[in-house]
């Protein structure tokens, strides 16, 4: 027994039990973690995110905004004809007398959405019926559901974004004095 020069009994210390995780236990934790990642990363991929319907109903309220303060400004009428995947802006042709699409703009092209995002179109309280593409109608003699005309009056319409396999939603309303409105249900 040792002790010390003033008769204190010093006791050894007993060896540190090893103190921190093995190697095996850290790779356990790291490949579990690695499985959580990639099980979420899978999910997000397929379900997609809400930001994919945010933006495209962002893009459509301002290319409608801006058609609204153009159809104003210049004297001109504009169409928007849906699908349920997707959306064309028109010009009215006066001297054709019909509705044709704009030469050479490429922000009133033909717009199809993110995959697996979808609309519909509730005109004066019923929804319409809305083909699943262009390729499936006839755009020859084309008919826009909505239009932005000269006289600053829009037709009242509510647009629905979804996408497959969610329950949010986002609404983009238009009113006939051309005030857009977005309201978003079902996402936090």
């Amino acid at each position: 027994m040792p002790t010390s020069g003033t008769g204190i009994y010093r006791s050894r210390p007993a060896p540190a039990l090893e103190a921190g995780f093995s190697l095996l236990e850290l790779l356990v934790v790291v490949m579990i973690i690695g499985l959580l990642v990639r099980a979420v990363t899978l999910s997000w991929d397929v379900l997609g995110n809400d930001r994919e319907i945010e933006q495209e109903t962002a893009r459509l309220r301002g290319v409608i905004d801006l058609l609204h303060e153009e159809a104003l400004m210049q004297s001109r009428d504009y169409g928007v004809m849906f699908t349920a995947t997707g959306y064309r802006f028109y010009v009215y042709d006066y001297r054709e007398l019909k509705w044709v699409e704009p030469p050479r703009d490429r922000l009133l092209e033909q717009h199809a959405l993110y995959p697996q995002l979808s609309m519909a179109l509730v005109l004066d309280g019923r929804e319409v019926q809305l083909m699943p593409d262009f390729d499936s109608q006839d755009v020859e003699n084309a008919e826009p559901q909505v239009m932005l005309l000269s006289s600053g009056e829009v037709t009242p319409f509510t647009l629905e974004m979804t996408r497959e396999g969610l329950d949010g939603r986002f609404e983009l309303t238009a009113e006939i004095g051309g005030k857009l409105n977005v309201v978003q249900e079902g996402f936090n």
